[in-house]
């Protein structure tokens, strides 16, 4: 890495003073916008399941037993959740701060904006796994008439839909 930092910037590379640290910023940016936008698309998930069915003669339940209620559906629709949009922001202003605040060379004030990256792409990363985990850990079993449908912790915000 210090290779990089000490080679001159090339004729197209603007000389002004401190460009190289507004180029990684300008990374820093673009890192954060692209991952923002991978995260919205893998947060996204649904799944759903009915207990029983339908026949020509009525219904069945769950144990393919004719029946004369209607299956209970359950569909869930996970989001993604907004912690993970506010901590890429707060990653990237901590970042900044920290650059005005103890960045004494170009190297360390390079160090830091890498690093938050690194801290931006990994975190996501790790949030999008730990919420497509606890999502499809849910049970579709439906609740009994009257009783609620409960969920346990999820990393995502999840939306359910229950027909009867």
């Amino acid at each position: 890495m210090r290779e990089t930092l000490d080679r001159p910037p090339a004729a197209s590379l603007s000389t002004l003073p401190g460009a190289t640290i507004i180029r990684r910023i300008r990374r820093m940016i673009f890192a954060a916008l692209g991952t923002g936008f991978v995260y919205s698309m893998v947060g996204t998930a649904s799944k759903g399941g009915c207990q029983g069915g339908v026949t020509d003669g009525g219904f069945v339940d769950g144990h393919g037993q004719p029946t004369e209620v209607a299956p209970t559906c359950v569909d869930l629709t996970l989001h993604p959740s907004p912690i993970v949009y506010t901590s890429i922001a707060v990653t990237v202003i901590v970042a900044l701060t920290l650059v005005l605040r103890t960045g004494r060379t170009e190297a360390s004030a390079l160090k830091v904006i890498d690093r938050a990256v690194i801290v931006i792409i990994a975190g996501t990363l790790a949030w999008a796994a730990l919420t497509m985990i606890s999502f499809l850990a849910i049970p579709l079993d439906p609740p009994s008439p009257g009783e609620p449908f409960s969920i346990p912790f999820t990393f995502g915000f999840v939306e359910i839909d229950i027909t009867r």
